[in-house]
């Protein structure tokens, strides 16, 4: 199974970590909101925690720092080496067919597969490995992009397709997909997870300070902003109804099923030493 060509030469020029950690309004919002939510559902550490698609470890190192053992699986060399940079357990691996045994860690984050699957059977083999790697009762949480969403940027000529069809096919970067809220709950049942609570993660605001953003030419708009957008993200956390106004979901589940299920590759598993 290879990697489309377009997301490793995105991702392999681009600076991934940067993207949460550069001091963007909408960065700082996501990178807060996943870590509230992450820390409402973890167990606490010192669980495991596969972080599958981790990328250069930027959720990896806060989970670290904050007692948890994480291992970062990663398609992107790149990635890999920079995490391993910081001290972290990095391999190279694929979320479609990963290597760790089955039942071995506490958590699985699926923080990037998804939306970069445009196929569903992709999808399903990612939602299965998660699945199958987490221990009984452990959680799963996956981040997608909500198709709906684009619908609020007046700006976004290709917004209506995506809506209809949940691809964007870009010439700048990757083919990106975007899913229906009811389909991803589809997916991880499919799955074998019967749990599962949708959020959003940037809220209601995203468009709005996309817009704000094109409006000011700044990328940080101020501590007010910040405040108010991330408010209203928490406030939207108690009405699932607003869940799809938000661009970027967060998908909460937990394995129930305790029969074993045999890995995908047949070789040696690995883990945190």
């Amino acid at each position: 199974m290879a990697l489309l060509p377009d997301i490793t030469a995105f991702y392999g020029g681009g600076d991934e970590a940067g993207r949460l950690t550069s001091g963007r309004t909408i960065g700082t919002i996501e990178l807060v909101r996943t870590q509230e939510l992450l820390r409402a559902h973890l167990p606490p550490p010192p669980a495991s925690v596969l972080d599958v698609g981790g990328g250069p470890g930027a959720h990896a190192r806060w989970l670290t720092d904050s007692g948890y053992q994480v291992l970062v699986v990663d398609p992107v060399a790149q990635h890999v080496q920079q995490a391993r940079n910081q001290g972290l357990a990095a391999f190279v691996g694929d979320a479609r067919c990963l290597d760790q045994a089955d039942g071995s860690f506490d958590a699985v984050l699926m923080l990037g597969p998804l939306y970069h699957l445009p196929d569903g059977a992709g999808r399903g083999r990612a939602w299965r490995e998660a699945h199958r790697v987490v221990k009984p009762g452990g959680l799963v949480a996956a981040a997608a992009l909500n198709r709906y969403a684009k619908l609020l940027n007046l700006g976004s000529p290709g917004a209506l397709d995506i809506a209809m069809t949940g691809l964007r096919v870009r010439r700048d970067g990757p083919t990106t997909y975007y899913h229906d809220p009811s389909g991803l709950r589809a997916e991880a049942r499919q799955a074998g997870f019967g749990d599962l609570t949708v959020y959003g993660v940037h809220g209601p605001a995203y468009e709005a300070l996309r817009a704000e953003e094109r409006r000011t030419g700044r990328k940080d708009l101020g501590g007010k902003v910040l405040e108010t957008a991330l408010a209203a993200a928490r406030f939207a956390d108690s009405h699932p109804e607003l869940a799809v106004s938000s661009l970027h979901l967060l998908a909460v589940a937990r394995r129930s099923r305790t029969a074993d299920q045999r890995g995908c590759s047949g070789s040696a598993p690995a883990g945190i030493s």
